[in-house]
């Protein structure tokens, strides 16, 4: 993210830098920790914001917990979810996909930008 800054002189607030870290976090870990096989991350700078794909082999689509104060853990998708612009998931002739997208600027406000309503 920095060097999309630096050599393409694209703002990229210091919020959607760690957003961008986290999500990315993430996603390749439950990719690792669920999928067998290889996997595929790609990231793409598309009209101020990036899109963060990542492909594995695993036809099982991911799914959010349900809602539990109690519980301990596993909030990586619930958390990925509320941070982004968008999250999609979808099934491959081989594996899933699954795609989030972040902003990569505030608004001049300094409200952070986030998940369209």
């Amino acid at each position: 993210m920095t060097g999309v800054q630096a050599v393409h002189g694209i703002p990229v607030s210091e919020r959607a830098m760690g957003m961008v870290q986290l999500v990315v976090s993430e996603l390749v870990t439950n990719t690792h920790k669920y999928a067998p096989g290889p996997c595929l991350l790609d990231l793409e700078v598309i009209d101020g914001a990036v899109e963060i794909s990542v492909w594995d082999t695993d036809p099982t689509l991911p799914a959010a917990c349900p809602a539990d104060p109690g519980r301990v853990g596993q909030h990586g998708l619930e958390t990925a979810m509320a941070v982004c612009r968008s999250f999609e998931v979808r099934r491959e002739p081989v594996g899933k996909r699954v795609k989030a997208t972040v902003v990569l600027a505030d608004d001049p406000g300094g409200n952070p930008a986030g998940r369209l309503m």
